[in-house]
């Protein structure tokens, strides 16, 4: 698993933390990218969790704090927010009159998975939940191909930048195997195992700054 991007903050105990974290998660989902289901879904879970975490019975200057991460890899956004209280939180299933008491039956009913461990560092717990966000997923251009397989014409990701293959070669290894040679359009050449696996398109296609694995130089 790749290590997430993320965002950390600390707010003190308050009830206007609760907006403020709001906005700033809003803010840096929609510099991810995240869609607006998924982003309003996030600022609902992370209001629960924030809310429960003012309610802690713990000194007034204990500060909480929230972490925002994104596993790109797997299309999770993950919302943490620690404090320094003691307790276990356990989803209530309350009656139809209470008005309250429904955060972790609703953060249980709309998260992927979520939980609570003890802080490594320090007193109390964090508190996290994980939403599903395919948004987060990384646009894969071109396709996967082994290098023996690569047509001169063809677009190769080399180096962080697509390069046009003018022409193609091979030598056999002495201890077995091939080694295949690229001639590109700037007249540079790449030598790579055949069984290597390059990302190529076709020379039409257009660019994107996000694409596959990079050749190796």
């Amino acid at each position: 698993m790749s290590e997430p991007y993320e965002v950390k903050f600390r707010l003190p105990r308050r009830r206007n933390s609760v907006p403020r974290a709001r906005a700033l998660l809003h803010s840096v989902l929609a510099d991810w990218g995240v869609g607006q289901e998924a982003a309003e879904v996030g600022e609902l879970v992370l209001s629960e969790l924030l809310t429960n975490a003012l309610r802690v019975r713990v000194p007034n200057d204990r500060l909480v704090e929230v972490r925002i991460a994104r596993l790109v890899d797997e299309g999770v956004l993950r919302l943490e927010v620690s404090d320094a209280g003691e307790g276990k939180p356990e989803v209530r299933r309350p009656e139809e009159e209470e008005t309250g008491g429904r955060g972790l039956l609703l953060v249980e009913a709309l998260a992927h998975r979520w939980g609570y461990e003890r802080r490594a560092c320090g007193i109390g717990k964090t508190v996290w939940a994980e939403l599903k966000a395919p948004d987060l997923v990384p646009e894969r251009e071109g396709l996967e191909v082994a290098a023996l397989t690569v047509r001169a014409g063809q677009c190769v990701r080399v180096w962080g930048e697509w390069r046009t293959v003018r022409s193609v070669g091979s030598q056999q290894r002495t201890l077995g195997g091939l080694t295949v040679v690229l001639t590109l359009d700037d007249g540079s050449a790449v030598r790579i195992d055949g069984a290597e696996l390059l990302t190529v398109r076709d020379a039409g296609a257009s660019s994107s700054p996000r694409g596959g694995e990079d050749v190796p130089g």
